[in-house]
């Protein structure tokens, strides 16, 4: 049975694979734009994903948290800048960014298990 990081990777690469399969121009540029903006720039790709994570949660996109958090581990994060970030991203969005506050810190606990 596959796990919680399982199911999301292989949910979300095979939507990805049918959104850009239709050759949409905007929809293409997007994605490509996305993927530039998290490669090392002046700053390094670990402070970009924990940006990433504070705006995704701020936002409420559940999805995007678990990308983030996901990103951010392999990118190098620890469990206290993951919780640090989250703790910005709580202040800065307010309670409403609690419940994906739950989320997201079960999610970082997958990870940890998983080894991922």
């Amino acid at each position: 049975m596959p796990n919680k990081i399982e199911e999301f990777n292989a949910y979300r690469s095979k939507m990805n694979e049918k959104l850009l399969a239709e050759n949409n121009k905007l929809i293409k540029r997007i994605f490509n734009l996305d993927t530039n903006a998290y490669m090392a720039g002046a700053l390094d790709v670990k402070t970009k994903e924990l940006l990433g994570l504070v705006a995704s949660a701020v936002l409420r996109c559940d999805d995007c948290v678990k990308y983030h958090l996901e990103s951010s581990r392999k990118a190098g994060a620890n469990k206290e800048e993951i919780m640090e970030t989250l703790g910005i991203a709580t202040l800065v969005g307010g309670t409403i960014v609690v419940p994906h506050l739950r989320r997201a810190y079960e999610f970082w606990e997958a990870l940890e298990e998983h080894g991922a």
